[in-house]
């Protein structure tokens, strides 16, 4: 069990989303970073589906109230345990009544704490994940509040961790030949032309070559970013039709909105590019006001970049069993 000392809103329970329910206008809802919440899952020995804890407002903490694996992945959030400080993509046992303390991380926009066992939440449509929009899952379908308690599962590998903890090299680093680094503070964000694109003629290059910048009307649900409108060449009337994470619409204003998470199931503007998705997760780490260019992609390019993450994620995995094994050998 795990007792919620200090939270802001709309920190919430994700795990990786809830698929398959679109039809029914069920968005997935899920990480805004799932490659973070896979990689903390990993750590602590979960399934890397499980549940863990999204953080958006800090600051942040929490009571363990039993001896507990935890990891803190994502935005550096300065994790302190009892006031000692930790690193981040890091496992640690906490044992009953420390506490964990996150504070505003200097660049990114999210931690995620993995706790060994997962929270025990029962899932909705398949998901523990949190729809605020529709108040379901995760926490009763609200953000966490001071004073709120959560089981935790139970952890069977909790014996087999190093004192020191076990660390693992984050994905921005690990993957910078793949992950291009902010150029002047701006982020690249792969993307393909979508079904609209070439309605857009040369304001649709205007989408490609500018800086946007996350505006402050930005969550879960979408990112609206701002910048010099841009229009099709004559006015467009079309049909509701799917949408999904990465989906970058135009509304009649001509200042994107690029679906994120929380994403509508259907919605009726013109679709300019979509996100690749192995860029999602840089693209939910950004912050309002972050700037941002989309450089054009192709679909080889984005077939590469999975593999990429796949190969890395394996390697994590494959390290962090090797370690408990031998840990396990020599007890």
């Amino acid at each position: 069990m795990i007792e919620i000392l200090e939270s802001g809103p709309f920190n919430t329970v994700q795990d990786l989303g809830r698929p398959g329910y679109r039809d029914i206008g069920v968005s997935a809802s899920g990480a805004m970073d799932p490659l973070a919440v896979r990689i903390g899952n990993i750590l602590v020995g979960n399934d890397e589906n499980a549940a863990a804890i999204e953080v958006q407002t800090f600051p942040f903490s929490l009571r363990f109230e039993r001896r507990t694996v935890f990891a803190v992945t994502g935005a550096d959030g300065s994790p302190h345990l009892d006031g000692s400080e930790l690193i981040s993509w890091c496992a640690y046992i906490a044992n009953a009544g420390q506490v964990l303390q996150l504070q505003q991380p200097p660049r990114l926009a999210r931690s995620y704490i993995s706790l060994g066992g997962g929270l025990d939440i029962a899932p909705v449509m398949g998901s523990r994940s949190t729809s605020l929009r529709g108040g379901f899952g995760g926490n009763a379908g609200r953000p966490l509040a001071k004073g709120d308690r959560i089981a935790v599962g139970e952890d069977l590998e909790i014996a087999m961790l190093p004192a020191s903890g076990l660390a693992v090299v984050e994905p921005a680093a690990a993957l910078c030949d793949v992950f291009p680094a902010p150029v002047d503070g701006v982020l690249p964000i792969r993307a393909l032309p979508a079904g609209e694109h070439d309605l857009f003629t040369g304001d649709g290059e205007a989408f490609w070559s500018q800086t946007w910048r996350i505006s402050s009307r930005s969550d879960r649900t979408g990112y609206r970013l701002s910048g010099e409108p841009i229009k099709p060449t004559a006015s467009i009337e079309m049909r509701s039709h799917g949408v999904v994470p990465g989906v970058i619409q135009v509304p009649p204003g001509g200042e994107p909105i690029v679906q994120m998470s929380d994403a509508n199931t259907a919605g009726g503007y013109p679709k300019i590019a979509g996100v690749i998705e192995c860029d999602l997760w840089r693209l939910g780490q950004a912050r309002i006001g972050a700037r941002l260019k989309f450089v054009r992609s192709t679909h080889a390019e984005a077939r590469a970049v999975e593999q990429a993450v796949a190969r890395y994620v394996d390697d994590v995995r494959q390290t962090s069993r090797m370690v408990k094994r031998a840990l396990k050998a020599m007890a």
